[in-house]
């Protein structure tokens, strides 16, 4: 979990950087923190919570219906003999 979260710390700061040496001089900043900036700002507007729904297993009911109540499997036990072979 520290794997994920190390690198998007150093990012994030790196852009913190370049967008106050940005406001605070902004004389001396180059095309470097320009683009990070940028870049970064650009990325915060992707639309990243926004993801395809999971595949259901068997057919959707169609609409106006209601979705048929499904059966559950029994399992046997292993004492309960086997079927015909």
């Amino acid at each position: 979990m520290m794997v994920r979260w190390v690198p998007a710390l150093a990012v994030a700061a790196l852009w913190w950087w370049a967008v106050l040496r940005l406001l605070l001089i902004p004389g001396q900043t180059g095309f470097v923190e320009g683009a990070m900036v940028a870049g970064g700002w650009g990325l915060s507007l992707l639309p990243v919570h926004v993801t395809a729904l999971p595949a259901t297993s068997g057919p959707r009911p169609r609409s106006g219906q209601e979705p048929r109540p499904t059966r559950a499997w029994r399992r046997h036990r292993s004492d309960a003999g086997s079927g015909p072979s």
